[in-house]
């Protein structure tokens, strides 16, 4: 039964992805964090940013690794071919009857309405990381992270994967600290008991 719900979470959120693998991003955490409550945000939010420092597709990666922790090596090759049966089948088909329908104008119009729902789509996914980020991070924190990274990605054009795994090194050499001040409140009105 497990591995008929991997096929099916990947499965559908591939065939449903439109436009590449960050489209796919929101329908993966769907499928895996709100439908099948295999992980928790923080969860996914850790995995997609190791995902995004690796080459290739994001989404084969996503489903390799959660296939994987979900169905051991069967479940990784599960939801690895889930991901890219859609593609295989929808490219031979759409390929061949595509190009004759190509200058339409409800084609045109169909391809060209897609793009704001996937925006929405990664709009509201960057906004529930934010919201999960917060937990850890204070909003000044946040906003320096974002445009930090908005002006070394989109103006000295570097890579993202070099973005994170600087901050992954970062968070790793950073200093924890040794008890929050709730703990130490707690600590000390047990002590005076």
């Amino acid at each position: 039964m497990k591995q008929l719900e991997i096929f099916i979470a990947f499965f559908r959120s591939s065939i449903l992805g439109y436009g590449g693998g960050p489209s796919t991003i929101p329908l993966v955490y769907k499928e895996v964090v709100d439908t099948y409550k295999w992980m928790k945000d923080e969860e996914f939010s850790e995995i997609l940013a190791i995902g995004n420092m690796l080459p290739g597709p994001i989404n084969t990666k996503l489903a390799g690794y959660i296939g994987y922790r979900m169905g051991g090596i069967i479940g990784m090759l599960n939801a690895i071919i889930a991901t890219i049966l859609p593609t295989i089948l929808l490219m031979i088909i759409l390929l061949t009857s595509l190009s004759s329908f190509k200058d339409i104008k409800w084609v045109n119009g169909m391809k060209e309405s897609i793009v704001p729902v996937v925006g929405v789509m990664l709009g509201v996914l960057t906004w529930q990381f934010y919201q999960s980020s917060k937990k850890g991070l204070k909003t000044p924190t946040i906003l320096i992270h974002l445009v930090v990274g908005l002006f070394l990605i989109q103006f000295l054009h570097i890579h993202p994967a070099i973005i994170i795994g600087s901050l992954l090194i970062f968070a790793i050499f950073q200093p924890v600290k040794a008890t929050s001040s709730n703990d130490h409140q707690t600590r000390k009105g047990s002590t005076n008991e």
